[in-house]
């Protein structure tokens, strides 16, 4: 299910957001946009790699074990589709599909419980089945 998948970010859960962009953006030198709030009166991050691939800072209780995250896109859309596939194939739904910004996401369990997450754009239909 996701050996053609292209992994589309890295998330971090960061507690101070402001020390976050600071230290990405002066001390490694990354471009950081800043999209402001996400609904909880915290703003998240996103920075582009040169190889395409985004980290995403979200303010939030963070310690190890938790963050990072990788986030497989879903880019033809149908994430409640894949979602209903891996859940058949034994795996664990951690996060069922919900809202995230600009899109959907979910989140599954590998066997030793680190999170695999996967997102897709609002503007791909959640199932593609007729």
């Amino acid at each position: 299910m996701f050996r053609n998948r292209k992994l589309g970010s890295i998330c971090y859960f960061v507690t101070d957001i402001a020390r976050t962009e600071t230290f990405y953006r002066d001390v490694l030198g990354l471009d950081i946009d800043n999209m402001g709030d996400d609904g909880d009166g915290h703003g998240w991050l996103m920075a582009k790699t040169a190889n395409g691939i985004e980290l995403i800072f979200f303010q939030q209780e963070s310690r190890p074990g938790n963050s990072p995250i990788i986030v497989f896109e879903i880019a033809e859309g149908g994430i409640d589709d894949v979602v209903a596939g891996l859940a058949e194939k034994g795996a664990t739904i951690v996060t069922p599909v919900s809202h995230a910004p600009g899109g959907w996401s979910a989140e599954i369990a590998d066997p030793d419980g680190h999170q695999i997450s996967m997102y897709q754009s609002e503007e791909q239909p959640r199932s593609l089945k007729k």
